[in-house]
């Protein structure tokens, strides 16, 4: 989270000035080579238990103890029992979840920082699990549309470095017969297979190094926001991908909204559920919403509301059930995550088989070219 003091960083949340203890700066890190650790907590799995034990009438601290006490990762036991001993000294459970900020991030303490004010936390933390479930199945679907395309990228990779490591050197013998009388896009890749071929352990390294470069550029932030941007002006993935990206960021702020979170705070801290291109416009409608404009008003100046989402969120303002229209949108948008999905497959598909197929036709071409030019001077 941007902020300058304490004071701003509460102030951004929702909370009281005091309920902040300690700010520290964040580590900088190289962008791109951040490595993503491992979650401490299963923090879907968490909500989901700790709100049926409360609504068993189980108190707080009991509940964590419970959970704490059976089988599982040390981590997940280490995290809990710290949770424990700071409620154990007297803080409040927003605050003693905000001391393990590896294991609950901003949004979750907001959840329950808020829902802690209104006496609703077992139902807060219901919803935050129905939310990560809806989010671990949009990623679910959206890995199962991508792995069709990444075996035929592989099994393509595959065949080309086939050729260049094994097929071409055995076929450089024949081809020094020719001489000079070589077309010279052959000469180039009859070099190239030779020095792969004597080079085996660099060329598999090569091979390995290239899509790891391509994951690191990826992640670079600067390289990921022009790519999702050019991404979306692409016929027909474009749009839909926007409406998946929007569906949801108004499931998760109907969620914070639902806890009792003020409406800025709750787009302050939703800038992790959109993508890079959509930053700046959220920020921009949080400034809107925080100067007294509508929540409607702020996100149709700034690109943020499907005409669905618009009238419903218009509805929400004059009836007073903002969060209720928020879910029943991003819920009216779900399908959209099916039809992006076959439309990778069909999509994406062909034409990476397009792609694939010129890439080895070419160096199958450049392959015979020598032995058609001998057959003809034996002619």
């Amino acid at each position: 989270m941007q902020a300058d003091s304490p004071a701003a960083v509460a102030q951004a949340l929702g909370l009281p000035p005091t309920a902040v203890l300690s700010v520290e700066p964040a580590q900088a890190v190289a962008p791109g080579l951040r490595l993503r650790r491992p979650a401490a907590l299963d923090l879907r799995l968490f909500s989901q238990e700790l709100a049926l034990l409360l609504q068993s009438g189980i108190p707080v601290l009991e509940a964590l103890e419970t959970l704490s006490e059976r089988d599982g990762p040390a981590a997940s036991r280490g995290v809990l029992a710290r949770v424990c001993d700071a409620l154990r000294e007297g803080l409040p459970v927003s605050t003693a979840l905000g001391r393990v900020p590896e294991a609950f991030d901003p949004l979750f303490v907001a959840v329950v920082t808020a829902s802690e004010r209104s006496g609703q936390l077992a139902p807060a933390l219901e919803a935050h699990a129905a939310y990560l479930r809806w989010t671990e199945d949009l990623r679910a679907k959206l890995v199962a549309a991508c792995i069709y395309p990444l075996l035929l990228l592989a099994a393509g990779l595959g065949v080309i470095g086939f050729l260049l490591l094994y097929v071409l050197p055995r076929f450089a013998g024949v081809f020094d017969a020719l001489g000079n009388d070589l077309p010279a896009a052959s000469v180039q890749l009859i070099h190239f297979g030779v020095w792969a071929a004597a080079h085996p352990a660099v060329s598999v390294a090569l091979m390995v190094a290239l899509p790891l470069l391509g994951l690191g550029a990826w992640r670079w932030p600067p390289l990921r926001r022009r790519a999702l941007a050019a991404a979306w002006v692409l016929p027909g993935i474009g749009q839909r991908w926007r409406v998946v990206v929007l569906a949801r960021f108004y499931r998760g702020l109907a969620l914070l909204l639902r806890a009792g979170v003020p409406v800025p705070a709750s787009l302050q801290l939703l800038q992790g559920a959109l993508a890079g291109p959509l930053l700046p416009a959220l920020e921009a409608a949080r400034a809107a919403v925080a100067g007294g404009q509508r929540l409607s008003q702020a996100l149709q100046a700034q690109g943020l509301a499907t005409p669905v989402a618009l009238r419903m969120l218009r509805v929400g303002e004059g009836s007073g059930e903002l969060a209720l229209m928020l879910e029943r949108a991003a819920r009216f948008h779900d399908d959209e995550i099916a039809r992006l999905s076959e439309l990778v497959v069909r999509a994406v598909n062909p034409a990476l088989m397009l792609v694939m197929g010129v890439v080895i036709g070419g160096i199958v071409v450049l392959m015979y070219l020598p032995i058609f030019s001998l057959m003809e001077r034996v002619q």
